[in-house]
């Protein structure tokens, strides 16, 4: 009877001659990425075909590491791995140990070989990144004579500043003779000593922007004194000049934009600086003005003049007091003079002569006012109110006789 064998036991025999297979062990297909999944746990699934079949491929999360592009349906690729079965489905398939692009993919490899070389390198760092001046007034730019670029440059820098004088260096952007014109017209422009520098062109392929991705471009824009902008393609495009280069534009227009500064908005901007200013100016000088008067004020206090205007103030307040008080004092003095003369009056031997009576005196003019200081025959000096009497002693008498 003929043998019987069982599902598994046929996928394993089938797995063991795959396995045996030197060929099968390291192989290398070329196809187009079909029915592309990325799975959550890491691994790729997808399908590779040509005009005549398909196969089956999956990488595995582990092998990932190799992988320097993101996979998508249409790509041409070289997937290098093992064909082997899986037991279970009964299927065989390709599990990838390594893809890369073929075609325009050997340039991408390429080109990240290249990125990760000069990025070792520290060429991409950002502390040897020269800032773009503000307002620049010599141009420099580095790109074809004719087309879109140097047009779209021309146009935008001047209708933002028609002052700034543009020095085009007309290099050859693409082909063999590109890279050493790219190189030459940096190199110009040292010369000219401008004060940014555009380097780029219009978009293309990859191929056509390939001279971006050279070294010794790579080298010339980092060595170069002058801050330098890269404008190469479109937007999408990358190339390893913008990595290196001191900024990078997305557009040749947009480069035009991030170098020449908008001379209508620098107008209004320094009109309202001229606003803010004086606005300041005037305040500053508001306070200060208050603070002069301040200082004036107290100057005129503490200044040896006004002390001396104060002391002479005080002094003739003192002056005053004192005549006042002198002539109050007078005043009393002149009154108890009156009150003195008035009591001398009723002493005053005149002033009884003017009530009628006499005063006597002898000789030697010593008053008599007794008989006994005279003789008779003495002489006597009588005063009455008119006049003075000259006579002599007769005889003496008392008042009892």
């Amino acid at each position: 009877m003929q043998n019987v064998y069982t599902v598994a036991q046929v996928n394993s025999y089938i797995k063991n001659m795959f396995t045996q297979d030197f060929m099968l062990q390291f192989l290398s297909v070329k196809g187009e990425v079909s029915n592309c999944k990325y799975h959550s746990s890491g691994h790729i699934y997808f399908t590779l075909k040509d005009e005549k079949g398909t196969i089956a491929c999956v990488m595995f999360a582990g092998n990932r590491g190799g992988l320097t592009f993101r996979m998508a349906e249409g790509q041409q690729v070289i997937v290098s791995g093992t064909v082997d079965v899986y037991e279970r489905d009964g299927k065989y398939q390709l599990y990838a140990k390594e893809i890369r692009q073929d075609g325009a993919g050997a340039l991408y490899e390429r080109f990240e070989r290249l990125k990760r070389e000069l990025e070792e390198r520290g060429m991409f760092a950002k502390e040897y990144k020269r800032p773009i001046p503000a307002y620049i007034g010599r141009l420099g730019v580095v790109t074809a004579p004719t087309g879109a670029a140097v047009r779209d440059i021309i146009q935008i820098a001047s209708r933002r500043n028609p002052y700034v004088r543009i020095i085009l260096y007309p290099a050859i952007v693409q082909g063999d003779m590109a890279v050493q014109s790219i190189i030459n017209g940096i190199h110009a422009m040292e010369h000219f000593q401008v004060d940014a520098v555009i380097v780029g062109r219009g978009g293309g392929s990859i191929e056509d922007l390939w001279a971006f991705n050279e070294e010794a471009v790579a080298q010339a824009i980092f060595d170069c004194p002058i801050p330098i902008i890269s404008a190469v393609g479109h937007e999408t495009d990358t190339t390893i000049a913008d990595f290196v280069a001191d900024l990078r534009a997305p557009t040749p227009s947009a480069a035009a934009e991030l170098a020449v500064c908008d001379i209508e908005q620098l107008q209004e901007r320094m009109s309202e600086y001229a606003y803010t200013m004086q606005h300041l100016c005037r305040n500053c000088i508001g306070r200060y003005r208050s603070r002069l008067e301040r200082y004036r004020m107290q100057l005129k206090y503490v200044s040896p003049v006004n002390r001396v205007r104060q002391k002479r103030t005080y002094m003739m307040n003192l002056e005053e007091t004192l005549q006042d008080a002198m002539e109050r004092k007078l005043s009393r003095k002149k009154h108890e003079l009156a009150l003195y003369i008035e009591r001398m009056k009723g002493l005053s031997p005149l002033e009884k002569l003017n009530q009628g009576y006499a005063w006597a005196a002898d000789s030697q003019g010593r008053t008599v006012n007794r008989i006994a200081q005279v003789e008779p025959g003495d002489g006597l000096r009588v005063y009455v109110k008119d006049g003075v009497i000259d006579t002599r002693v007769l005889d003496r008498h008392t008042m009892a006789d």
